[in-house]
């Protein structure tokens, strides 16, 4: 049997989805039931039997700290995909972003040692890829990682999440990690990829001249599979189908969506300001940070990434992004209109 870390996630439920087409008993860990009906909306956007295939999974409730309730939903695992995690870019989220990202994977890959699973796949991000000294350099699963660069608290959980997997292959777990691009896909509009469709439809202002890299959901999930099913063990992929900036993403968005897309840029100085004034209203009002600091670096700087060693590894032949793009808003348009 197999097990699924974060099955209500868009990750997770796509990979639910094409887990049960090939007729794979699944059982999926979860925290909130209210999710499940954003898993079968998922599934409604592919097939006609939405219904009858989140029927078939065995859905477990359980917290990637809460070690009792692993070790169950563990019994008879044979290959575990780990989905789950936890994204902010909030420095005040850093206590609970180590506690869910590093802590709960340690606890996954213990859990995979001491069942004997035969393969781990663990979904990182790009996020935890080294940063070249130079911003031109192409970025490959080569690039050592700085612990002196001013990372995002997110990439550094991700980073530390993936040490726990690589300290698993040290004591006999085989694995792969995946670090995709940002991810589109259909199905969950609040955050990630959907929550900057949402803006662009509701209107945005100003877009930023940064780039970074995108894929599309299917072929993270294709890719995760074909892995698992190979004998490609104890590695790490980028999954990035372009590098793009994020002005065209917008743009392209904003096309796909019919909406006007920004005309201002927001450059260095803005966005020091914005991240200064949102600092400020957090400690003032007590409300959720919108923009850090390394978000607002990341927004001006141009990251290239390599999807070379995938390509080699696999052959694999990626969506294209304005594809993915129009594939997602048609699933949006359909979901709000």
């Amino acid at each position: 049997m197999i097990l699924v870390t974060g099955g209500t996630g868009l990750v997770g439920a796509h990979l639910i989805l094409h887990l049960l087409n090939e007729n794979q008993p699944i059982r999926a860990i979860y925290r909130n039931e209210k999710k499940f009906d954003t898993v079968k909306r998922i599934f409604g956007y592919y097939t006609d039997s939405a219904e009858d295939l989140f029927s078939k999974i065995e859905w477990v409730k359980a917290d990637l700290n809460d070690i009792p309730l692993l070790i169950e939903a563990f019994k008879g695992i044979t290959k575990v995909y780990h989905c789950a995690a936890f994204v902010s870019f909030e420095p005040d989220k850093f206590e609970l972003l180590r506690k869910t990202n590093i802590e709960g994977t340690a606890n996954i890959v213990n859990l995979c040692l001491s069942e004997r699973v035969k393969k781990l796949c663990y979904v990182s991000s790009i996020a935890a890829i080294g940063t070249p000294t130079i911003e031109t350099d192409i970025i490959t699963e080569d690039n050592d990682w700085n612990p002196e660069f001013d990372n995002s608290v997110y990439a550094i959980t991700k980073y530390g999440a993936e040490l726990e997997v690589w300290r698993g292959t040290q004591e006999g777990l085989d694995a792969i990690i995946v670090n995709p691009g940002i991810i589109i896909g259909p199905g969950i509009w609040n955050y990630g990829s959907g929550s900057l469709i949402t803006m662009v439809d509701k209107g945005m202002r100003y877009y930023t001249t940064g780039s970074t890299g995108y894929v599309d959901v299917l072929d993270v999930v294709s890719i995760m599979t074909q892995l698992m099913e190979s004998d490609i063990k104890n590695e790490r992929f980028i999954l990035v189908a372009e590098n793009l900036s994020f002005k065209d993403f917008i743009y392209k968005t904003a096309l796909h969506l019919d909406v006007h897309p920004p005309n201002k840029e927001a450059g260095p100085f803005l966005l020091s300001i914005a991240w200064r004034l949102d600092w400020l209203k957090h400690i003032l009002t007590g409300k959720r940070r919108v923009m850090s600091k390394q978000n607002a670096k990341s927004a001006i700087s141009k990251t290239i990434y390599s999807n070379q060693k995938i390509q080699s590894a696999l052959g694999y032949q990626f969506k294209d992004v304005d594809s993915s793009i129009l594939h997602t808003t048609t699933y949006f348009k359909s979901d709000f209109n």
